[in-house]
């Protein structure tokens, strides 16, 4: 954040009632070429941007009311740091429109406004993930920041909704019917639950930052300093990962209808998500290879997943007699598999599998990454496989998994005390 200068003649209430009254602003200047200034009338004072331009000319701004006679809120009233707060965005944006990179504020902008803007250009430029990220906007950005034009948004407001967002009640899958979203209250008590909600508030963040640097690099609003200064909750993000032992698996896969147990068995030797699963057709197997070629991906870029014997044997069944553009997986009617077709099967199934809690597609992704860690795989293959951009996500959720050499070496090292009483009593095996 930037120094604030300091004026003793207009720096506080006590030193500008001290000051005539007169049209020309008493100015202070903040860097070259920009300049702030404190004009006093008879009935108070206001305060005044002015910044040269490379032409010479001079170009003004009026930021609002100085708080000689009531506190400052700033918003209408400022603080003489306030009002330099204020000046540095008008100099920043009327810099960008100078340069050529549009106006600094082109009319009024909403955050709805911003959030709609944004996900319309994710559309336009391809990427993945705008229905699912626009879906949660809506119901936890838009309702309670919505209305608040961007340029009049502070940090402290955000910080508020931050706040309310990680205790507000989980929102459940409701049918469209419904007059009112179903809702299921966070027990503050259980600290994973309130770890889970502040990481569902830390996305929900990241969401709203993108949609409002895309604001300000469009011109819309001045500065981008109120949300930079708002910081995420630590420790949030961190791995809690759920996966399917091999008997599990075959429970799972045992217990799904036929159709959805092709697309179960599918996850399970891939890794693949639901997405990239069900937009495969028989020509991205190839059987001699035997690899899949994931053309669509939540990344952006193709990928090729190799396949064990197992999943070789899998993709030739299915692909038997298709045709080079037909699905592979299917529904039993025929039709392709939806965007949301997934959850209650799977659900049905892990009820029947015993399976608490429920099986995801993202745990059956975490299955088939976990057991390539424990094997030994490199971080590297794993990542490639998967689909990731880089190693750390991989790493983030999957190296502690993998065999580790300071691991390997204390156990060898370390002697045994005799401090554990041998028993013949075998512990009931608790979920992951």
């Amino acid at each position: 954040m930037a120094r604030n200068v300091r004026n003793p003649k207009i720096d506080s209430r006590s030193a500008r009632a001290k000051l005539p009254a007169r049209r020309e602003p008493y100015w202070t200047v903040i860097s070259a070429g920009c300049a702030m200034g404190y004009r006093k009338g008879a009935k108070g004072g206001t305060w005044i941007a002015r910044l040269r331009g490379d032409d010479g000319r001079q170009h003004y701004e009026a930021l609002g009311a100085s708080d000689d006679a009531r506190d400052p809120d700033g918003l209408t009233v400022f603080s003489f740091a306030e009002a330099q707060e204020a000046a540095r965005k008008f100099f920043a944006g009327k810099a960008r429109e100078l340069a050529g990179h549009g106006a600094s504020i082109s009319g009024p902008c909403s955050v709805k406004d911003a959030l709609d803007d944004y996900f319309s250009a994710r559309e336009g430029r391809g990427s993945k993930g705008v229905r699912a990220d626009r879906y949660a906007a809506d119901a936890r950005i838009a309702p309670e920041l919505g209305t608040i034009e961007v340029g009049k948004l502070t940090s402290k407001r955000i910080r508020d909704w931050l706040s309310a967002t990680a205790k507000a009640p989980k929102l459940l899958r409701t049918k469209k019917a419904a007059s009112k979203r179903a809702t299921r209250a966070v027990d503050a008590k259980d600290p994973d639950a309130v770890r889970a909600r502040r990481s569902t508030a830390n996305r929900l963040l990241t969401v709203l930052k993108a949609a409002l640097n895309h604001a300000f690099h469009e011109g819309k609003v001045a500065s981008d300093e109120p949300w930079r200064k708002v910081k995420p909750f630590r420790e949030a993000d961190s791995a809690v990962i759920r996966y399917l032992s091999t008997s599990e698996s075959v429970r799972l896969a045992n217990a799904c209808e036929l159709a959805f147990r092709d697309l179960v068995r599918g996850a399970l030797v891939t890794g693949c998500r639901y997405g990239e699963l069900t937009r495969l057709r028989a020509a991205d197997f190839n059987a001699e290879a035997g690899i899949i070629s994931v053309r669509l991906s939540k990344a952006g870029k193709p990928r090729h997943v190799a396949l064990a014997d197992e999943g070789r044997a899998l993709f030739a069944s299915l692909t038997a007699g298709r045709a080079p553009q037909d699905l592979i997986f299917r529904r039993a009617d025929g039709a392709a598999w939806g965007a949301s077709h997934q959850q209650r099967p799977l659900d049905k199934a892990s009820t029947i599998a015993k399976l608490e809690p429920p099986a995801t597609f993202h745990i059956l992704r975490h299955t088939y990454a976990s057991a390539l860690a424990m094997k030994g795989v490199p971080m590297g293959v794993i990542s490639a496989q998967m689909g990731h951009s880089d190693t750390r996500m991989t790493e983030r959720h999957y190296a502690h998994l993998a065999p580790s050499y300071v691991a390997e070496t204390i156990r060898a090292a370390l002697p045994a005390l005799g401090i554990v009483d041998d028993t013949n009593v075998a512990p009931l095996k608790r979920p992951r």
